[in-house]
C-alpha cells in the first residue's frame, strides 16, 4: 500500500539544503571543533578530518537521507515501514533528541544574554566570576536544584516561545523560511567576526597554532576516531534529523548531491569558525604574554568565558561580542528547532494528530522540564552531564545499532541504496555498502568502548554518584528501554506501517526520471 504522503515538505531542494544547513550548523561547530583540532595536531588533523568527512560523514548522511526519502515518515515510521523489529530505534533516536532538547535551549538562552551585555561588555573584569555566581548563580554543590535564576528562567521562555511558534507555522512556512533567512545571516555574521579577527595584533600567531601540522599526530589511532566524532556530532547524525527532513524532499529530488552540499558546507563553516577563533586566542596570548596552548578553550568555557575575555581586551570588543553571541543564538536556533521537529514528526505519525496539536503536545512539555530543570541554580550541573551521556550512548549507540540493523538483519542496503540512485548525482555502489556495514560501524564501536571505559575508571566531572548515577547512567539506560515501550503502541496516524515498496521511485521512473 502506498504510504501516506506528508502533507506539509520543503518546497524545494533548496529549502531543505538550508534547513538541513541550519540542522548540521550548531554551537559545537563553534565551540568544539576549533579545540579538537588544535589537539589532534594543528594543521594535521585536517588530513583525518576530511578523511572521516568522505569515508564516513557523507555515506552516513545517505543511509539516513534514504531512510526518511524512500518511506515518507518519521524516523520510528520510517524504520517501522523496513521492519516491525527496527522502529524501537527509531524512538531511541527521538528520546536522544528529547534530551538533548530541553538543555541546548539553556545554551541558546545564554547567548541571547550575552548578545546584549556585549554592547557595553557587561560582564565586567572577571568573565568567568560574572558566568558563575552572577548570572548562573551555581550552586556550590553539584546537582539538581529547585532555587530558580529568573533572567535565565524569563530568556528560556523567549527561546522556547519562538521555537515552539516557527514549529508551529509548519515545515516550509516555519522551518523553511526560518533556515533561509538564518542561515545567510549566520553565515554574514560569522565571516565579518573572522575578518576584524583577522586584524588583531596576535592574529597570525593563533592561526600558526591552529595550523602548523604535527605529523606525529596521525600515528596515534585516538585522533583518527577524533575525527569520526566530529563529524559525526557535527552533522546532526544520530538523532533522527536527517531521516526526518528528508521524508519532507519531494521524490524526485537527487538526495546524494544535496547530502555532498549539506556536508561540505558544515565542514566549510567549521573552518572558518577555527580560523576566528584562533586569530582571537592568537590576540588573547600575546596581550596577557601566555602562550597558545594556555589560553585554548573549548565548549562553555570557550564562549562564555575566554571570547568575554578577549572582548574585554580587543579594540571594538563589543562589535565582536555582537557577531559572536548573535551567531552562537542564530546556529542554536536553527539547530533546536530541527531537533524538537525530530519529536513532533513521530508523534504525528503515530497519534494521527494535526501538526499545530503535536507541536503543542511535544512543545509545552518540553518547554516545561527544560525551563524547570535548567533555569535553577544547579542546571549546569545537570546540563553538562546529561550531554556528556547522552552524546557518547545515545547518538552514538542509536547510530551503531541501526547500521548493524540495517546492514545486517533486515539486509536492507541494497534497497537503501537503489532508492537513492534513481536520482542521485553520486551513485552508492559496493563502496558505500562497505563502509555503511563495516568500517563506519567499527569506528563508532571503538568510540563507544573508549568512552564506556574512560567514564568508568575516572568518575564524570568528580561529580556526586547520585547525579552521574540518575543523569548520566540512568538517562542512557532507561531511551532503548521506553523506545521499546513506545515501539508496541498502536499506530492510529498512517494508512500503513509496512514496507510500501519504491513506489515513488518507480513512478518517477515512468516520468522519465524528472528531478526536483
Amino acid at each position: 500500500m502506498r504510504p501516506k504522503h506528508v502533507k506539509d515538505g520543503f518546497s524545494s531542494r533548496r529549502v531543505f539544503i538550508f534547513a538541513a544547513i541550519g540542522s548540521a550548523v550548531g554551537l559545537g561547530n563553534i565551540w568544539r571543533f576549533p579545540y579538537v583540532a588544535y589537539e589532534g595536531g594543528g594543521g594535521a588533523f585536517l588530513v583525518p578530518y576530511l578523511v572521516a568527512l568522505v569515508l564516513a560523514g557523507i555515506p552516513l548522511l545517505y543511509f539516513l537521507y534514504s531512510i526518511g526519502h524512500r518511506n515518507r515518515g518519521s524516523a520510528p515510521l520510517s524504520l517501522r515501514r523496513f521492519s516491525k523489529g527496527a522502529e524501537w530505534i527509531g524512538w531511541w533516536m527521538v528520546l536522544v533528541a528529547v534530551v538533548i532538547g530541553v538543555y541546548y535551549a539553556a545554551i541558546i538562552a545564554w547567548a541571547i544574554k550575552y548578545t546584549f551585555l556585549s554592547f557595553n561588555l557587561g560582564w565586567g573584569d572577571d568573565p568567568a566570576t560574572y558566568l558563575n555566581s552572577d548570572f548562573l548563580q551555581v550552586a556550590e554543590n553539584a546537582g539538581p536544584s529547585m532555587d530558580y535564576v529568573p533572567q535565565v528562567l524569563l530568556l528560556m521562555i523567549v527561546v522556547w516561545v519562538v521555537t515552539i511558534g516557527v514549529l508551529g507555522m509548519g515545515i516550509q512556512q516555519g522551518i523553511g523560511r526560518t533556515a533561509v533567512v538564518f542561515i545567510p545571516v549566520l553565515l554574514i555574521a560569522f565571516a565579518l567576526l573572522v575578518i576584524y579577527s583577522l586584524t588583531l595584533d596576535g592574529a597570525g600567531s593563533g592561526l600558526n597554532a591552529f595550523f602548523s601540522p604535527d605529523w606525529g599526530a596521525l600515528k596515534d589511532s585516538s585522533v583518527w576516531i577524533s575525527a569520526v566524532g566530529q563529524i559525526f556530532f557535527s552533522l546532526s547524525i544520530g538523532f533522527g534529523i536527517m531521516i526526518t527532513y528528508a521524508s519532507y524532499v519531494k521524490p524526485r529530488t537527487d538526495m546524494t548531491g544535496s547530502g555532498a552540499v549539506v556536508a561540505f558546507s558544515n565542514s566549510g563553516f567549521e573552518l572558518l569558525a577555527g580560523i576566528g577563533v584562533f586569530a582571537t586566542l592568537g590576540f588573547i596570548a600575546q596581550s596577557s604574554g601566555q602562550a597558545i596552548g594556555d589560553v585554548v578553550a573549548s565548549g562553555i568555557g570557550l564562549a562564555f568565558v575566554a571570547f568575554p575575555t578577549i572582548m574585554n581586551e580587543a579594540p571594538g570588543g563589543a562589535l565582536i561580542g555582537v557577531l559572536f553571541f548573535g551567531s552562537l543564538v542564530l546556529a542554536g536556533l536553527t539547530s533546536l528547532i530541527s531537533i524538537v521537529e525530530v519529536i513532533i514528526g513521530a508523534v504525528r505519525d503515530k497519534a494521527g494528530i494535526s501538526r499545530r496539536a503535536a507541536t503543542y503536545i511535544v512543545g509545552i512539555p518540553m518547554a516545561v522540564v527544560s525551563i524547570g530543570v535548567f533555569s535553577t541554580t544547579g542546571g549546569l550541573y545537570v546540563l553538562d552531564t546529561m550531554d556528556a551521556f547522552v552524546n557518547s550512548f545515545g547518538i552514538v549507540g542509536a547510530s551503531l545499532i541501526v547500521m548493524l540493523a540495517l546492514s545486517w538483519v533486515f539486509r536492507k542496503l541494497p534497497t537503501m541504496a537503489a532508492h537513492m540512485n534513481v536520482h542521485g548525482s553520486i551513485k552508492l555502489l559496493g563502496w558505500w555498502k562497505a563502509l555503511v556495514a563495516v568500517v563506519i560501524p567499527v569506528a563508532l564501536a571503538v568510540m563507544l568502548f573508549q568512552e564506556f571505559q574512560d567514564k568508568i575508571e575516572t568518575p564524570y566531572g568528580d561529580y556526586p554518584a547520585s547525579l552521574v548515577n540518575t543523569f548520566g547512567w540512568g538517562m542512557a539506560a532507561a531511551l532503548p528501554i521506553i523506545a521499546i515501550i513506545l515501539s508496541l503502541l498502536p499506530w492510529r496516524g498512517v494508512t500503513s506501517v509496512e514496507d510500501p515498496g519504491d513506489l515513488y521511485a518507480e513512478h518517477a521512473l515512468a516520468d522519465g526520471g524528472e528531478q526536483a
